[in-house]
């Protein structure tokens, strides 16, 4: 048995998955935002609470962030729930849960999961990316996570959008402090900027790809510029990384059209005769995170 855990800005989601990766117990609580302290007992009582629904004691506990343990302090670090930076959050839960606690970046936990027994279940190389709120990734290599020597192995999104045209320069500034970062272009804030900078009306990303869907031309639009920045995106982290198959996750993900023409888009960009990559949806949707917490931990160590 093994715990994962996803520690949201607004939520907390826990999970507990058996040897083979079946789910045990699901369960979601509000986060306390802006106190660590209250966060700890959150995640205390969310840690019983899945243990007692399972029967279980003293289980592996991984947990997914929005952010990274810097490899440098030990302290938490990038993080946009800012209550977090500059704890020592690992060691605080091992120390009253009196066991120890894996912690990876939330994204790294979407990739795992989706490589392990999901859409790239299989894959030697997945790249997973998240298209929400904002913009993030994970590289997952032979089963396991890459977290980089930095701890920023897959910050695809502050990268500056590759090939770019005159209108898409310099961008709009990122809350990283640089400007025209793929975050800004890619995550969902960003789709509904441009669709109001290309003078349609205000609206969310999931009403902007509806309309697009039944014929707006000013949606259509926005969302066929939405593609080819992804695919050039995109084909910038194969002509470095290579993958198997990327796997799309967040609110974007469910954007349909994206594993058609994306995929015919990137093929100008990358330096290759042939693209056999894949772009495929997430097997495990909004789960995803949370299974890969759980999976920070190994069958084998569990069985210890």
């Amino acid at each position: 048995m093994r715990i994962g855990l996803d520690l949201g800005g607004t939520k907390i989601e826990g999970i507990a998955l058996d040897r083979g990766g079946n789910q045990c117990a699901r369960h979601r609580i509000p986060a306390p935002r802006g106190d660590y302290e209250a966060t700890i007992a959150a995640i205390i009582g969310l840690v019983a609470t899945l243990e007692a629904q399972t029967g279980a004691d003293s289980v592996a506990v991984g947990i997914g962030i929005p952010g990274a343990l810097s490899p440098s302090t030990g302290l938490i670090k990038n993080a946009n729930s800012t209550w977090l930076i500059g704890s020592r959050l690992d060691q605080d839960l091992a120390t009253v849960l009196r066991r120890p606690v894996r912690i990876t970046n939330d994204a790294n936990c979407f990739a795992l999961s989706e490589a392990v027994d999901g859409a790239a279940a299989g894959a030697e190389v997945c790249f997973g990316v998240i298209l929400g709120t904002g913009v993030g990734a994970g590289v997952v290599i032979g089963g396991k996570a890459l977290v980089g020597r930095n701890a920023i192995a897959g910050e695809w999104g502050h990268n500056p959008l590759p090939w770019a045209l005159d209108d898409e320069r310099p961008g709009r500034p990122c809350y990283c402090g640089e400007t025209g970062c793929i975050e800004t272009f890619l995550s969902g804030p960003g789709l509904a900027a441009d669709h109001v900078a290309a003078g349609g009306s205000s609206a969310a990303p999931e009403a902007i790809a509806e309309r697009a869907r039944q014929g707006d031309p000013s949606c259509a639009a926005t969302l066929a510029r939405y593609e080819d920045r992804l695919a050039r995106a995109l084909a910038s982290v194969i002509n470095v990384l290579d993958p198997d198959v990327v796997v799309l996750g967040g609110g974007l993900s469910k954007i349909e059209r994206l594993y058609r023409s994306v995929p015919r888009l990137w093929g100008r960009h990358v330096f290759s005769d042939d693209v056999a990559t894949e772009l495929r949806p997430p097997h495990h949707g909004d789960a995803g995170g949370v299974r890969g917490a759980a999976w920070l931990w190994s069958a084998e160590e569990v069985d210890r």
